[in-house]
């Protein structure tokens, strides 16, 4: 997932996202665990996604605290 893909995504969207990714690494870490996975790459894929979505999460929360203190 690519960081512009993830700033024209809503709230909404991006929480859902937030909670796919998390169960998406519950489920790589256990394939991990019990040998089944095939690319162990794909972890780093996903921590990456996630704090891509942190990192825009936490962005939109400033940009409306700065817009609230402005008013």
């Amino acid at each position: 997932m690519k960081a512009t893909e993830i700033k024209d995504m809503e709230p909404s969207d991006l929480e859902l996202k937030l909670k796919e990714a998390r169960v998406e690494l519950f489920n790589l870490r256990f394939q991990l665990a019990t040998g089944q996975l095939d690319n162990p790459g794909k972890i780093k894929n996903v921590k990456r996604d996630i704090a891509r979505l942190h990192t825009e999460a936490r962005s939109r929360e400033i940009e409306a605290a700065r817009k609230a203190a402005a008013s």
